[in-house]
C-alpha cells in the first residue's frame, strides 16, 4: 500500500480506514481497484499467504463486471 500513489492511499483511508464497523469495506474497495492495484495484491500479498482462500484471488482477476455484481449482490455495495 505504500507504494502507491497518494490518490490510492487516500481513497482506501477514505472507504476503508474511515469504516473499521463495515465488515465489508476492505474487499469492496479493493474490488472496484484498476487492474494494477489489484493484481499487484494478489501477486505481492496473496500468493505468500499461505492462508488466503483461492477465491480471493479468482475474484480479484474477474472482469469489472463480475466485480461490480459481487460486490452488489453478495458483499451489499455501496
Amino acid at each position: 500500500m505504500l507504494s502507491r500513489t497518494r490518490e490510492v492511499r487516500r481513497s482506501y483511508a477514505e472507504a476503508v480506514v474511515d469504516h473499521q464497523d463495515d465488515a465489508a469495506a476492505q474487499e469492496r474497495w479493493m474490488l472496484a481497484q484498476d487492474d494494477e492495484v489489484r493484481l499487484s495484491y494478489v501477486e505481492d500479498v496473496l500468493a505468500h499467504d499461505p492462508a488466503a482462500p483461492p477465491e480471493r484471488a479468482w475474484m480479484l482477476r474477474q472482469p469489472r463486471a463480475v466485480r461490480e455484481s459481487y460486490v452488489r449482490e453478495v458483499l451489499g455495495g455501496r
